[in-house]
Formats: structure tokens, C-alpha cells, sequence
């Protein structure tokens, strides 16, 4: 009974629900735009959901915060892809691209106020990418990302800039932010084309030049979106553990220490780490669907990845309301805080599959190391994970409760099939950006850091022969397409396994199933990789030969390393035994 009258007390989400937009134009005026119904929804999220185009437009005049998730964890931007609309996507991708870029330009001053306040330096991180699939590691790029940070001014080098059309992109690019107060100006140096985009901007006159003309999303990005499934990955921390990493035999083991770029660091396992990533593809065609969901279990089994589907493919095909389909579920059950609504909700019924992949990550933990992570090298991150995916990762990880000291070294899962090494070398090992690179760190970094280190001024300084244009619309910065990224990565993984038979023959001649799936998904790796591996190999990469003769090398490669680990092993063994030997005689 009580459920009859639960309406009343969310009159503006009545509204919305009712599409009365005029009538909500005319509330809205004195009234929390971002107040939550009881299923865990704003207004622009109820809108939203229900496709009520007018009403969205509405909340979003009126500031509704387009980046809010909803009790699932998806944002505005997500529900609106899922309903299909192209107005939809576009409005709400409008004022997301809005809403992020002015936050982030507004958090420069600030971020650029808190490195101020910190002691100069020069540091290296070393970006190595890893993977577990076969010959994979071969091709994986590395990045050395060079920092030079002055006053309020940093400089940050990078030559890896991301991944696109089954290759990785690589150019050589600075990033120079210089600020004060609440004025900043942010320089993209791209060194190829000798080009710089500069953007200036003066925070006290509340950022006019930025409209929201110019944030009109391209009609490809809508559609790039309504044809890729939306993904919603995220890191589950709540029962993270740090343990030491343990060395030596038997009851010998002790807490594992390694010296790192000269500093001596604790080994630590990082555990119980999840990645949960979400998938939904009811906006998809069947066509659409098909390709997304082709051939991915041999993947997802060789991940060890725990899957889960719900949704009309499922048992749990849920009853939704929608414009067309208004009754399904009454305003006065939705709104009733007791009325269970079980496997029926607003929009379009869910087609959702849910991964959750664990992982273990490393850290190498020094005590002693001249940087400070919190106050020094944490802003910068920030800052870089505006423009890049890596660092974006990297930020996520890095804000986690780590033990005492700073991470000289972490080793942590970027996409599915990589890992990444990232290594912190050489402080102070270079005043000027010609100075030449000591990437391993090790002499710069054995030395006793310098306490008054000086940035040679020069770093920041644009040469006279390169052409300086003023960024009319706001640099390029991260959003969540980090996801799609990782999808498309994925996909170029298993994009020529496509063309073979990956299931393996029924009756195998004792082979078990799992070995033709692993030998026959690794070749389909090297092939889709070495395709776009740029010309490192020669020779035609479609040649079976030429796989096979790949195979048996890293076959060979990996039995010699088991053979020299086992070497190292009895060496230490019989090292072990000496030192008994020794103890015993000498009492």
C-alpha cells in the first residue's frame, strides 16, 4: 500500500519520469539538480535511461554533473550509448568533453602550486612492456620518460603515444606546463613536425574562452560509440594485501631485498587485486554482436578469466520500462524504497557480460630515495594521465595505501596480455634536455643526490625554428576511452585467429584440446602482432615456416632459461651447504 503514493516524494524525478520538461524547467530553479532516487539515480541519469531526450537537456542547462555513475557503476555517457540514440550520445558526449576539460584545465594551477612548493629535480621512468604470450614480449615497446621539474615549471618527454590500428604510435613529444596563481599556459611540443600547440588560460576570468561550441563531437566519434560495446573496467582494491616477497630455501627463506638503480629496495607481492571489467552490447546489432563475441574463449581461457552473462542471451532476460513500454514497471514501484523490482528496471533490458580477472602486482619499496611520492612525483602523474592511458593506469594503482617508502620500481597488469615494468632512475642525473640519457640510472643514482639541484632554464624554452600555434580548441585529454583502447588491443589480438579453426579436431591423437588452443592462439598472436610489428621482421609473416621456426625458438629460449635457472639453483644449493659446512667446524 505504501508503494501508491512513493511518487510524491521525488516530485523532480516525477518529472523526469513523466518527460514534462517544461514544468521541470520552471522547479528546477531552487532545487538539488543532483538529488538520488531510490534505485541510485540523479535526474540525469533517470532521464537519461528512459531516453527523455528534453528532460536530459534540461538537467544539463541547469549543471547536472554529466560525469556521476549510478549505483552500477556506469556513467551518464554509458546508459546514454546503450539506449541507441545519436542526439542522446551527442548532447551528453557534449557536455562531458565540457565538463572534463574545464576541470581539468582548472586543476593545472593547482596541481603546478603543489610541485611548487617542492624541492627541483630531474627523474627517468623507464617504461618496459612485458607479456606472458609467447614472442609477444619481443615486439612490446619500451618508453623512456624523462621529468624536469623547476619552481611551478615541468617538462615531461615521452615518446610512446599510444596505440592505434593494430600498431603502437610512436613520436617524440614534450609536455611543458608553467604556472602560477590561477594563471597556467600547457605547451605540446611534437619535436617530428617541430610543431607547439599552446594553450593559455586565466582561471580569475572563469575560463570564457572555453564553449561548449567548441566541444561539438564529430558524427565518426558518435558512431564509433554506438557500434563498440560500452566497457566499464575497474580496479577492486578491498581486500588488497602487501606481502614480502620471500627468498632463499626451505627454513632458510628470508624477506626478499633487491638493489635497484643503486637503491636498495623491499620486494613486495601485491594481492587480491581484481580487474572487473563490464560489457554491454544491447545497442549492438546481431551483426555487431557477433563480431565482438567472436572467438573469445580461447582468450578468456588461456586469462583464467571468471565470466559471467546476464541478459536476454541469459535466463535473466529483464522486463523494462521505456518510452514504449511505459507499464512495465509503475512510477510508485520504482519510487517505492520497499517494492522489489527484482529483474525489472527502466531502458532497454540489459545485455551485460561481467569479467573479473585477478592479478598480482610487484613493488619495489625503498626507504631511503631522494623523491618524495606523495608531494613530488603523484602531481605529476596527475597531470600526465590527462593525456595518456598509461599514466592514467599507472595514477589508479599508484593512489593505493602502499607500504613505507617510494616505488622505485612496480610491475603492474596494463591491457589483458600486458604488463608493465615501470622503473625510477637517474635523479638528477641531467640538468639540460641535450644531456645524454643514462637510462639505467646507475651512475646519477649512486651518488648522494644533490640537495640544491639546478634545472637548467633552457629546458623550457621552445627553439626559434619550430611554429608555435595557439590551441583554439583544448588539448587533446584521457577519457574513459581507455577501455575502448584495451578492447581494441584485444580485438587486434584475435583479429587473424579469426580466419582459423581455433576449436581443434575432436579426436586429437591423444593431443589433449587445451595444447592445440594454446599452440594454435599463439600463432595467431604472432601473426596479428607481426603484421603490425613495422617491418622488425622480414620475410613474408604469413609463412608457416616462418611461425614454426619462431615457435621453436622461443621454445628453445624458454628451455634454456628453465636450464639455467635449475644451474643457478644447485649452485646455490651447494653454496648453502658450504656455509653449514663451515658453521659446523668452526664450533
Amino acid at each position: 500500500p505504501r508503494a501508491r503514493d512513493s511518487s510524491g516524494h521525488f516530485p523532480l524525478h516525477l518529472l523526469v519520469w513523466n518527460n514534462d520538461y517544461r514544468q521541470l524547467e520552471r522547479e528546477l530553479r531552487d532545487q538539488n539538480v543532483e538529488a538520488v532516487d531510490p534505485r541510485g539515480r540523479t535526474l540525469l541519469h533517470l532521464a537519461v535511461s528512459l531516453g527523455h531526450l528534453e528532460s536530459a537537456r534540461v538537467l544539463l542547462r541547469h549543471k547536472a554533473d554529466v560525469t556521476k555513475e549510478n549505483r552500477e557503476g556506469w556513467t551518464v555517457l554509458h546508459e546514454a550509448v546503450s539506449t541507441g540514440d545519436p542526439e542522446m550520445v551527442y548532447t551528453v558526449l557534449q557536455h562531458r568533453d565540457y565538463h572534463n576539460t574545464s576541470m581539468a584545465l582548472e586543476g593545472v594551477p593547482e596541481l603546478l602550486q603543489k610541485i611548487l612548493e617542492t624541492p627541483d629535480f630531474y627523474v627517468q621512468m623507464k617504461w618496459e612492456f612485458t607479456s606472458w604470450v609467447p614472442l609477444v614480449s619481443r615486439i612490446c615497446p619500451n618508453d623512456v620518460c624523462r621529468i624536469w621539474k623547476s619552481g611551478a615549471k615541468l617538462r615531461v618527454d615521452i615518446t610512446l603515444l599510444g596505440f592505434e590500428n593494430m600498431s603502437w604510435i610512436r613520436g617524440r613529444r614534450s609536455f611543458i606546463f608553467k604556472g602560477e596563481d590561477n594563471w597556467a599556459e600547457l605547451m605540446e611540443v611534437n619535436h617530428d613536425d617541430k610543431v607547439v600547440t599552446t594553450e593559455h588560460f586565466d582561471l580569475s576570468q572563469e575560463m570564457e574562452r572555453l564553449t561548449l561550441d567548441l566541444m561539438k563531437p564529430t558524427g565518426r566519434e558518435v558512431e564509433r560509440r554506438l557500434t563498440s560495446p560500452v566497457i566499464n573496467t575497474s580496479l577492486d582494491t578491498k581486500n588488497i594485501a602487501f606481502e614480502r616477497t620471500k627468498s632463499g630455501f626451505w627454513g632458510w627463506r628470508t624477506d626478499k631485498a633487491e638493489v635497484v638503480n643503486g637503491y636498495e629496495a623491499k620486494v613486495y607481492t601485491v594481492n587480491n587485486v581484481s580487474v572487473i571489467t563490464k560489457i554491454r552490447t544491447e545497442h549492438l546489432t546481431e551483426e555487431e554482436k557477433k563480431r565482438y563475441k567472436a572467438d573469445r574463449n580461447p582468450l578468456e581461457s588461456l586469462l583464467g578469466t571468471v565470466e559471467h552473462q546476464f541478459g536476454a542471451q541469459g535466463d535473466l532476460t529483464t522486463e523494462c520500462a521505456t518510452a514504449n513500454n511505459p507499464t512495465a514497471i509503475t512510477p510508485d514501484e520504482y519510487f517505492s524504497e520497499e517494492f522489489d523490482l527484482r529483474d525489472r528496471d527502466i531502458g532497454r533490458p540489459k545485455e551485460m557480460t561481467i569479467r573479473t580477472q585477478k592479478f598480482k602486482a610487484t613493488l619495489w619499496m625503498c626507504e631511503d630515495f631522494p623523491l618524495s611520492l606523495v608531494e613530488q612525483v603523484i602531481p605529476i602523474i596527475d597531470l600526465m594521465a590527462r593525456t595518456s592511458a598509461h599514466f592514467a593506469r599507472l595514477r589508479d594503482f599508484i593512489k593505493l595505501e602502499f607500504p613505507p617508502g617510494f616505488p622505485v620500481k612496480i610491475e603492474i597488469p596494463l591491457f589483458h596480455v600486458l604488463n608493465a615494468r615501470i622503473t625510477f632512475g637517474n635523479v638528477n642525473g641531467c640538468s639540460t634536455a641535450e644531456e645524454t640519457q643514462n637510462v639505467e640510472g646507475t651512475q646519477a643514482d649512486s651518488a648522494s643526490p644533490v640537495t640544491n639541484f639546478e634545472v637548467d632554464q633552457s629546458v623550457f624554452e621552445i627553439p626559434e625554428s619550430y611554429h608555435v600555434q595557439d590551441n583554439g580548441k583544448n588539448m587533446h585529454l584521457q577519457d574513459e576511452d581507455y577501455e575502448i583502447m584495451q578492447f581494441a588491443i584485444q580485438q587486434s589480438l584475435l583479429e587473424s585467429s579469426r580466419s582459423q579453426d581455433l576449436s581443434g579436431p575432436s579426436s586429437n591423437g591423444g593431443i589433449s584440446q587445451t595444447h592445440v588452443y594454446d599452440v594454435q592462439y599463439e600463432r595467431a598472436i604472432q601473426e596479428s602482432l607481426l603484421t603490425s610489428s613495422e617491418g622488425l621482421y622480414s620475410g613474408a609473416p604469413s609463412e608457416t615456416s616462418h611461425f614454426d621456426s619462431d615457435l621453436q625458438l622461443a621454445m628453445e629460449l624458454s628451455a634454456k632459461e628453465l636450464e639455467e635457472q635449475e644451474l643457478r639453483l644447485r649452485e646455490e644449493e651447494a653454496e648453502l651447504q658450504q656455509v653449514l659446512q663451515l658453521s659446523l667446524t668452526e664450533k
